[in-house]
């Protein structure tokens, strides 16, 4: 339970049954195709489970802020479709970043490309698994906009939150584009930095999530309006965050190696920051290391140099600016007081996991 009373595990595991009964669903649908699809949902119950479900309450609490549900369990399931959503994102993700792991199992790729090399079938193992992640991810997508054009709900109080649904898949794509771009360029400065963060992550973890949920409720476009003010710096904050723990983050907490994000190049707004205040030596050595293999050595002084560089402790302190103008913002929007205050804790939640 939070101080708020809500039962934030309880929410979690509601979503875990909502996911596991439509891919029970979908499993029923997709049985003649035999042990071949048999095997690709037993990826796709591996993919989606656990996670910490911030995009689902930031949906449900979202529509609570609005309104009180007409039907708890018809957007339990609309906030469900969020989930399927982020887990195609990761499911590419991993892919295009040639990530071995997530969430401390094997990434799907690499899942997939293992059971080929295995199996001792013909071709390139490895191309097999970049086959298998991109259906996978794209049977995801298209999965997380039936489960929301089907959640229960009618359809004329569904339709908007489709229009906004529509809108996120676009930003997060076209992010995620920019993304491997900036990277491919092998240079990025804080602007173009902070835009792949706020269209790849910011928007869709959080602004777009409480967007779809207000719309389920009914909220206008000022409504929406006044809710980007909270979500839209919440979740920038959150992405930096998440950035701080891709190079700093213990992998106990994180499921991913050390410095991962160091090691598949990334060029987040922390890297930025570092190589415009680090000494030019320095600056050259995080630069021409980004994206190569790199030993616990290697990514050790890494880390110093981007502490030493200030980079850190600025990002920290743009995280906290961020969420404390999220908040305000939220106080200021005249929502309804008990959804108000599971969003201030969600917005702790978000912004202050441990690095």
């Amino acid at each position: 339970m939070t101080a708020s009373g809500w039962d934030d595990a309880g929410f979690r595991d509601q979503v875990q049954g909502v996911l596991d009964d439509f891919v029970d669903e979908q499993a029923a649908r997709l049985a003649p195709l035999g042990d071949d699809a048999g095997r690709l949902l037993t990826e796709v119950r591996g993919v989606i489970g656990g996670g910490k479900r911030l995009r689902a309450a930031f949906c449900w609490w979202g529509h609570h802020a609005v309104a009180a549900p007409s039907d708890e369990k018809a957007l339990l399931r609309a906030c469900a479709a969020l989930e399927l959503l982020h887990a195609s994102a990761l499911v590419h993700d991993d892919l295009m970043d040639a990530s071995d792991t997530r969430r401390g199992r094997p990434a799907t790729h690499r899942g997939f490309a293992t059971a080929h090399r295995r199996s001792r079938w013909r071709g390139d193992p490895e191309q097999y698994g970049a086959a298998a992640a991109i259906l996978l991810g794209d049977l995801l997508l298209s999965w997380s906009d039936e489960l929301l054009r089907r959640c229960g709900l009618p359809l004329e109080q569904v339709a908007p939150a489709l229009d906004v649904f529509d809108r996120c898949r676009s930003e997060v794509i076209a992010g995620q584009f920019l993304d491997v771009s900036v990277q491919a360029r092998g240079e990025a400065d804080v602007e173009t930095a902070m835009t792949v963060l706020r269209y790849k992550s910011a928007k869709y973890s959080i602004e777009r999530p409480i967007h779809i949920g207000a719309a389920l409720a009914g909220a206008g476009p000022e409504t929406l309006a006044t809710l980007s003010a909270f979500g839209l710096p919440l979740g920038e904050a959150f992405q930096l965050r998440d950035d701080l723990l891709g190079v700093f983050g213990d992998p106990a907490t994180t499921g991913k190696p050390a410095g991962d994000d160091l090691v598949e190049g990334k060029r987040t707004v922390l890297i930025a920051l570092a190589l415009d205040a680090a000494p030019q030596a320095d600056a050259e050595l995080l630069d021409h290391s980004l994206g190569t293999p790199l030993g616990a050595d290697e990514v050790a002084g890494l880390r110093r140099i981007i502490a030493d560089s200030g980079a850190h402790a600025q990002v920290e302190a743009v995280i906290e600016q961020l969420a404390e103008t999220a908040v305000a913002a939220l106080h200021r929007g005249g929502f309804d007081p008990a959804a108000t205050q599971v969003l201030e804790e969600l917005a702790s939640a978000a912004t202050q996991r441990v690095v």
